[in-house]
């Protein structure tokens, strides 16, 4: 998909990447898919940030909010995940979307389910 991830401390992942036409859907913006895999890679890193070595989780529920469409014309676009509470077996995270000035593209929450190592 082109994304890479560029920050990572505890409890926190940051992802970027330049959308191009190759990330199009039928209607000529970057599909929504694309965003919403963005979304759950920063939100998951920045859980698996908190995690003890051979600890695995999953992710059990995504929910995505579309602010406005991302084109090739969007330019770089960064996603900042971060983690709102690490329990024992479950683990809830944020993130958002934002263009190069900082606005708000898409942001959403995911729940993951710790495992045992």
């Amino acid at each position: 998909m082109g994304f890479r991830g560029v920050e990572a401390r505890p409890g926190e992942a940051v992802f970027e990447m330049e959308p191009g036409p190759q990330h199009y859907n039928p209607i000529g913006s970057v599909h929504g898919g694309v965003a919403l895999t963005l979304l759950d890679s920063a939100m998951s890193c920045a859980v698996h940030t908190l995690l003890e070595p051979g600890v695995r989780y999953t992710t059990l529920e995504v929910k995505t909010n579309f602010v406005r469409a991302i084109t090739a014309g969007t330019g770089l676009i960064r996603c900042e995940g971060a983690v709102v509470h690490r329990g024992g077996r479950v683990a809830t995270a944020e993130g958002r979307i934002v263009d190069a000035s900082g606005k708000l593209l898409a942001h959403g929450t995911t729940t993951c389910l710790i495992l045992g190592p």
